[in-house]
Parts: structure tokens; C-alpha cells; sequence
């Protein structure tokens, strides 16, 4: 995969599904959790992991509907008591999804040619599933070490769901189980977003002469951030990331056409590698403000940071990497790729607490799009993969 978003093999691909992991996944594709920060008005989480905690509960799982500090907002999360001796396993997946515009039937759970289409198929209850069906199958014949099923809220947005499992549950590995097409994945980009702020003065459109353009003196700056991204784009990089990147995401500024405007404000976006982190993007941001104000003294300009998720990277020779892809090798009957993910995932909150974590998961296509769907045959296999490294990894 390297970094390129490959969701859909059709390799060694079992003929069939669980059946009850089938109608599970049917039954969480079915619940609408459109997340609401994203979509105002969005169902949320509260529905789907009171399902999941009641799903767990009747399997013998200790379960919390735990609060995440926003109302409504839920996680299910449920443990699954070890016999002694072993090491503990979380399994991460979110239950938020994006919203549903432009779907025809968004939680309709449709079968067709092995595939189940509806919103979050794919990104990511084909994976809660899996996870919850592979813990089940665990709790059969306990392992040593406790196994603790995460079903968490908001990933979609601040992943305030993570964030509030951390600080509550601690377990020696982790396996989140976003779609991969069960690469075994190891790597993303993290992100920093950054506020450019020119101050002008307002004046009126006929007296140039008492007028700054704050608009205008932003074009410095933008032209700036173009020459950075090429810079970056010019860097060695990482060996499966590549380099870093900074995209101009949002600008606003004035008042009416007839005033020259006094503030304009430039928001974006860049994207980091191992290594890379918010003091040195911040820096870079005011180095070009700076060559900005140089070049013309009456540039008024200031840059802060808003946000920053940091880049995962997990060692390969790690304990629980070693677990999922021996059991993937036991699972597909072949190599397992090693591989990038080129979106940002709860991933670097578990690894930044800590605790070593793999990303694997099912296949599919339609990520966010308006025909999502995910391959069921996949889903059975990544619930096999998963159930595999609790038994290496949790003994």
C-alpha cells in the first residue's frame, strides 16, 4: 500500500461469512450514528453503543457505557476477564460516521455480490464488527490476558471517544481495525492546522491614501506557502510516508466591496511526518511571515497554532506486529504487506499513550463517498486475523 489508499483485493478471499457476524454488521450499519459535530442535528453515538454494550453484555463481557465529556456521546466499551498470567489487548474501533448526503438508502445494510453497502460499511463498522465477533469467539475459551473491546465516539471529528478511553483503560498493545484490506499497517501522517491573521485599515474604496489592504498583504504570505510546499515536496522524506505537505485550506476577509478591509485571515493545513511537530510547523509559517514583513514593513501579520494530531509509526518488531502478522500469514496463506494509511487514526492517540498498536482491517471502497460498501468475505477474515493475535498475543 505504501501510503496509496489500496482498500479491495480480491486475494484468497474466503467463499463465506459468519452468519452471525453478517447480521451483526447488518444490524450497525443499520443504526444511523452520523456524527453531529460534523452534520448539525447528527444522530451520534448514543443508540449504537448502547447496542454494542448490550451485545457484549449477553456474551459475558464487564460493560461501561462510558460518558466522553459531550452529552450524548458514548463509548461501549467491555472486557473480557483473562485467566491469569497473560497480556491485555485493546481493541480500538469508531462507531461515528460522516454524513449521508447524496446515498439513497444510507442505512439499508443491502447484500449484493458479497458486499454490504450503507454509511460506515467500510470507514469503519465492518471492523467494529469484526473486533466485537473475534472477542466473542475469544470469550469461548478465555485467554489468559484480559481483552478490552473499545467502541468509541467522534473519530470522525476530535476523537474526544479515544481520548476518553485512554484515560480510563491501559493494556499492553492495541489493534485498531480501520479498513486496510488486512495490510498490516504501521504509518500515517499526523497534521498540525495553523491561523494566519493580517491586520489592514478599513478605509473607504475612493481614499486609497488612508486604506491597508489586508487581503492584498495576505499575498505574500499565500505565496509563501506555496514555496514551502514545494520545498517539502522536494525533501527526502520518509521512507513509507514520503514528505510532509501544506495546502491553504480556508481565507476570509473585508467587509463590502466598497471598503478596503481591515483583517483577513488565512487557516491551513500541513501535514507532518516522523519527526515533524507543531513548534517546527509554526516556525516555518513565521520564517515566511517574516521574509513577508521584510519585503514590506507595513505588513501586519501573526500565525498560532489551533490543533495538532501527531504522525503514527509503530517498530515492526513489536509484539503485538509480530501476533497480527503471523495471523494473517495464518489466515490468508500469504505474506502480509506492510503498509502506510494515508488518513490520520485513533492510532496515534493509543501509540502517543504509549502502548504499541496495529492498524488491520477489511477492504472495500466508497471511503466518505456516496456508495460505500465493504467486502464481507474480508470482514470474516480480519475477524479471524483479529481472534489469531489474541490468542499469540494475550496467550
Amino acid at each position: 500500500m505504501g501510503g496509496i489508499a489500496v482498500w479491495y483485493t480480491e486475494c484468497r478471499m474466503p467463499l463465506s461469512i459468519d452468519a452471525p457476524l453478517r447480521e451483526l454488521l447488518r444490524e450497525l450499519v443499520a443504526i444511523d450514528s452520523v456524527n453531529p459535530t460534523l452534520v448539525p442535528g447528527g444522530a451520534g453515538e448514543e443508540r449504537i453503543a448502547r447496542h454494542i454494550a448490550a451485545w457484549l453484555e449477553a456474551r459475558g463481557f464487564e460493560v461501561e457505557l462510558q460518558e466522553t465529556g459531550e452529552p450524548g456521546r458514548l463509548n461501549a466499551i467491555g472486557v473480557l476477564r483473562g485467566t491469569g498470567g497473560g497480556r491485555s489487548l485493546m481493541l480500538n474501533g469508531h462507531v461515528d460516521t460522516v454524513g449521508v448526503t447524496g446515498m439513497d438508502d444510507p442505512h439499508g445494510s443491502r447484500i449484493e455480490d458479497g458486499r454490504l453497502y450503507g454509511r460506515g460499511a467500510m470507514d469503519m463498522k465492518g471492523g467494529v464488527a469484526a473486533m466485537l465477533h473475534a472477542a466473542a469467539r475469544a470469550a469461548e475459551d478465555r485467554p489468559r490476558g484480559d481483552v478490552i473491546v473499545a467502541a468509541v465516539a467522534d473519530e470522525e471529528h476530535s476523537s474526544v471517544g479515544t481520548e476518553a478511553a485512554l484515560r480510563a483503560y491501559r493494556a499492553d498493545a492495541a489493534i485498531v481495525t480501520e479498513p486496510s484490506a488486512l495490510a498490516v499497517t504501521l504509518w500515517h501522517r499526523g497534521f498540525v492546522w495553523v491561523d494566519v491573521e493580517v491586520d489592514g485599515v478599513a478605509a473607504h474604496g475612493s481614499r486609497p491614501q488612508e486604506g491597508v489592504d489586508a487581503i492584498a498583504k495576505m499575498g505574500a504570505i499565500l505565496v509563501g506557502i506555496d514555496e514551502l510546499g514545494r520545498t517539502l515536496a522536494a525533501g527526502a522524506g520518509h521512507p513509507m510516508l514520503g514528505t510532509g505537505s501544506v495546502h491553504a485550506s480556508l481565507i476570509e476577509g473585508g467587509q463590502e466591496l466598497s471598503s478596503y478591509p481591515a483583517s483577513c485571515r488565512l487557516q491551513l493545513e500541513r501535514r507532518t511526518i516522523p519527526g515533524e511537530d507543531a513548534a517546527q510547523v509554526l516556525g516555518e509559517i513565521e520564517a515566511i511571515i517574516a521574509r513577508a514583513a521584510e519585503a514590506d514593513p507595513a505588513l501586519r501579520a501573526r500565525a498560532a497554532v489551533t490543533f495538532e494530531r501527531k504522525p503514527f509509526e509503530e517498530n515492526r518488531e513489536a509484539d503485538i506486529v509480530v501476533a497480527v502478522a503471523d495471523a494473517v500469514r495464518e489466515v490468508t496463506g500469504g505474506e502480509p504487506e506492510f503498509a502506510s494509511h494515508p488518513a490520520w487514526m485513533d492510532a496515534a492517540l493509543i501509540s502517543a499513550a504509549g502502548i504499541p498498536v496495529v492498524v488491520v482491517g477489511p477492504a472495500g471502497e466508497g471511503l466518505h463517498g456516496e456508495r460505500e460498501w465493504v467486502d464481507l468475505a474480508s470482514v470474516q477474515q480480519c475477524s479471524d486475523v483479529v481472534l489469531g493475535a489474541i490468542r499469540r498475543f494475550c496467550g
